[in-house]
C-alpha cells in the first residue's frame, strides 16, 4: 500500500507512539476504577485515545489520495531550537540544576524567559509585544498555578527568598 500523504502518516505514527508511551508510563502507577480514579488512570486513558487517533490518521494517509503526495518538507532548524531551548530553560527555571548549583529561579523568571527565547524561533521578533506577552503570562500563571491550584513550587528566585 503507497502513502498518499506523508505528512498524515508521519504525524499518525508521532501520535501513536507518543500516546504508547504515556499509556505504558501510565500503567507503573495505580488504576483505580471510573468513579475512583487512580494517579495512572487519566493518563492511560489520554495515551491510549492518542494512540488510536494516531492510527486513525495514518491509516487515512495511506487511503485518501493527496495531489502531491503531501510530501514532508525541510525541517525548520531554527524554530525547532529556539523552542526546545525555551522549555528546557524553563524547567531548570522552575526545578533548578543541583548539578552546577544553580538554585531555581522560579516561576516568574521562567515565564518571562520561556517567552522571550520562544519568541526568536518566528521570522521577527518585536519586544514590546512580546513583553507584554511574558508579563500577561506571568500573572495570569501565578494566578492558576499559586493563587487557584495552590502548586507548591518556587514563585521568585531562591536566591531572593533563601
Amino acid at each position: 500500500m503507497k502513502i498518499q500523504s506523508q505528512k498524515d502518516f508521519f504525524a499518525g505514527l508521532m501520535f501513536t507512539v507518543v500516546g504508547g508511551s504515556f499509556a505504558a508510563g501510565a500503567s507503573q502507577y495505580s488504576l483505580g476504577s471510573g468513579a475512583k480514579m487512580g494517579p495512572g488512570y487519566f493518563p492511560l486513558i489520554l495515551g491510549i485515545m492518542l494512540s488510536l487517533l494516531g492510527c486513525a490518521i495514518a491509516i487515512k494517509s495511506l487511503i485518501t489520495p493527496t495531489e502531491d503526495g503531501d510530501k514532508i518538507g525541510k525541517i525548520a532548524w531554527k524554530p525547532l531550537f529556539f523552542i526546545i531551548l525555551a522549555n528546557l530553560v524553563f524547567g531548570a527555571c522552575i526545578g533548578g540544576l543541583p548539578l552546577i548549583g544553580l538554585k531555581p529561579l522560579g516561576l516568574i523568571i521562567g515565564i518571562y524567559l520561556l517567552t522571550f527565547i520562544a519568541s526568536n524561533a518566528g521570522e521577527e521578533f518585536a519586544f514590546k509585544p512580546v513583553l507584554i506577552l511574558a508579563t500577561l503570562l506571568a500573572i495570569l500563571s501565578y494566578l492558576a498555578f499559586i493563587v487557584l491550584l495552590k502548586l507548591q513550587f518556587p514563585v521568585w528566585p531562591a536566591y531572593f527568598t533563601a
